[in-house]
């Protein structure tokens, strides 16, 4: 199906994304959507013939666990309230631990790397079809960006993308963000890996910006597109007619008429780029059946490198063995960082009652409290930690914090909560 351009629906930018002219279709985070009815702005794209396709971030296909199957029915239930022609998600892992490790669950509040190995993509590909099996519409996936890579992996990306389709008959959506995110922090060239990848499988392609500090791409989705991304794009229209492309905006949006810029970017390095007709072969949509079980032992084996590889990266345990160890604490700075800024983003009356404070306390609560449930138990956490340990000096702000934590807390052990409410009014009697 041709999708054409279209760019990344977000409601900081609702209004600015209506007002496009040109755009065919709008992607939105599926997880940042009710099951049960759309906002005004989408409902109105809709009523104007715009395709709304949602993009999942937390199955976690690449993981070790099989999918939740709680998460399977709500991005169902979402693919079924737009009438989408397709979902996507990623090939990533998104949490660690739990029963096949006997270990605390973690999760990285973040798109983490598979690593490319037989096991993982027996894994990964058993994973698969049994989400194609719970959804109503085909599956895309998406190559992620990474700042680490694993060690002795044993097939490049291109190759790993094109076991996983020819084994699923899963679709692809091809970030060249991210190809070229792994070029400047992993060496990967993005040439190679478009040669090798079966681009008639491709469903859409994503477009986004970045910035690059200290020699290490950080794929921000909060910079203009740059022109080596736009290389990549160009690269790949040279093997294939995408179906669609689409541009990317998470953060410091700026003004419509920006967006409108890269979007004619874009348009223009797809006809300069010029390439096949768009006649190739397309891949004809996800494979059905009973999935096939990964070898014995894939799981587990695939359990115990992805937890310990997660458990350094956001409990401070020793790293890996194989592993760049530099690269590992600048992945560790980037997780505990966007934590911060998600729930600054999920809770804002935390930094307005913390103040300039609120940052580095966050920080340091991320150093011992490894997230294990979401980033809105994750702030309630991050306030009991407070509460308990000595609450905060200006007692306005502490009884501001407390009355925050006991609206939200809802209902928990009456020891635990009676402990922090003590604690707090404690620490408020006392000053």
């Amino acid at each position: 199906m041709k999708l054409g351009i279209g760019i990344g629906w977000r409601p900081e930018i609702a209004a600015e994304v209506e007002a496009l002219t040109g755009v065919d279709w709008v992607e939105v985070v599926a997880e940042n959507l009710c099951a049960d009815h759309l906002p005004d702005s989408l409902v109105r794209l809709r009523e104007r013939g715009v395709t709304v396709v949602p993009h999942g971030v937390s199955l976690g296909l690449g993981g070790a666990d099989r999918p939740d199957a709680e998460r399977l029915a709500g991005l169902a239930a979402r693919a079924e309230l737009l009438g989408t022609p397709l979902v996507t998600e990623h090939i990533a892992f998104v949490r660690a631990g739990g029963p096949l490790t006997a270990s605390p669950r973690l999760e990285a509040g973040h798109l983490l790397p598979v690593p490319r190995t037989w096991d993982a993509l027996e894994v990964l590909c058993e994973n698969v079809a049994i989400a194609q099996d719970a959804l109503p519409v085909p599956l895309a996936l998406e190559n992620i960006a990474a700042l680490v890579s694993w060690p002795d992996e044993e097939l490049t990306e291109g190759q790993f993308l094109a076991e996983l389709v020819e084994r699923t008959g899963v679709r692809l959506l091809i970030d060249v963000a991210n190809l070229h995110t792994n070029h400047v922090n992993l060496g990967q060239d993005p040439a190679k890996a478009l040669d090798e990848l079966p681009v008639e499988a491709i469903a859409y392609v994503h477009v986004a910006g970045g910035v690059e500090k200290n020699g290490v791409w950080h794929d921000t989705h909060a910079h203009p597109v740059t022109a080596p991304v736009l290389d990549v794009l160009a690269e790949l229209r040279s093997r294939v007619d995408p179906p669609g492309v689409l541009l990317e905006r998470d953060d410091a949006f700026p003004p419509g008429a920006e967006l409108a810029a890269e979007l004619e970017t874009i348009r223009g390095t797809l006809r300069a780029a010029g390439g096949p007709s768009g006649t190739e072969r397309r891949n004809t949509g996800p494979r059905r059946g009973t999935p096939a079980p990964a070898r014995a032992g894939a799981r587990d084996r695939t359990a115990v490198a992805q937890t310990a590889l997660l458990s350094a990266l956001v409990a401070g345990t020793p790293a890996p063995e194989g592993f760049d160890h530099r690269r590992l604490r600048v992945q560790s700075r980037a997780l505990a960082a966007k934590r911060a800024d998600v729930v600054a983003k999920v809770a804002p009356e935390l930094p307005e009652i913390l103040g300039d404070g609120y940052r580095a306390a966050f920080l340091d609560y991320a150093r011992t409290r490894p997230m294990s449930d979401g980033y809105r138990r994750d702030a309630l956490d991050f306030v009991e930690r407070i509460l308990v340990h000595g609450g905060l000096p200006d007692p306005v702000a502490q009884r501001r914090l407390t009355h925050w934590w006991e609206d939200r807390s809802g209902p928990r052990p009456p020891s635990r909560t009676t402990l922090i409410v003590r604690a707090a009014r404690a620490a408020l009697a006392g000053k």
